[in-house]
């Protein structure tokens, strides 16, 4: 027996695949040209925003799902500029606790304000009502893969 949706769900998927690679292309464009900055640079910088204390490095790979090793180099270059600081944890020197620098904070607060401008213009052509249409898709399909749903699998 056929799964449901079958042919359906591959354009769906292919569709979004392009979309949301088309869009990510034109973010690290503007990224590069505008900050010369990079999408993981900005997204570590996003991530330590939305803090208010020091996390650890492993709290930070958890939020970006990224492994340890390809976010020492980054955040090594992210000091070396300024914009974040690091500490050993006195009673684990094994650990390192990273924040934004006052400096870091202001860098990423002009990239974000950019960042949501551009990305508002990328979906200019979607009406709101679209808008909450495909938000609310989203969120459905993001909420079931999430929690695991295999319906072919299940059958």
């Amino acid at each position: 027996m056929a799964a449901p949706h079958a042919k359906q769900s591959l354009r769906v998927w292919l569709r979004m695949l392009r979309a949301t690679t088309i869009i990510e292309k034109r973010i690290r464009g503007y990224l590069k040209t505008e900050f010369d900055s990079t999408l993981p640079r900005f997204d570590v910088l996003s991530a330590l925003d939305r803090e208010t204390v020091p996390i650890t490095m492993s709290q930070l790979t958890d939020h970006l799902l990224v492994s340890n090793g390809n976010l020492t180099g980054l955040v090594n270059r992210l000091v070396e500029d300024g914009l974040i600081s690091r500490e050993i944890d006195p009673d684990d020197r094994r650990v390192q606790h990273v924040m934004l620098t006052a400096e870091g904070r202001a860098a990423f607060r002009e990239m974000a304000t950019s960042h949501e401008a551009l990305v508002d213009s990328l979906f200019a052509a979607m009406s709101d009502e679209d808008m909450a249409t495909l938000l609310h898709m989203t969120t459905t399909l993001n909420s079931a893969l999430q929690n695991g749903a295999h319906p072919a699998e299940d059958a």
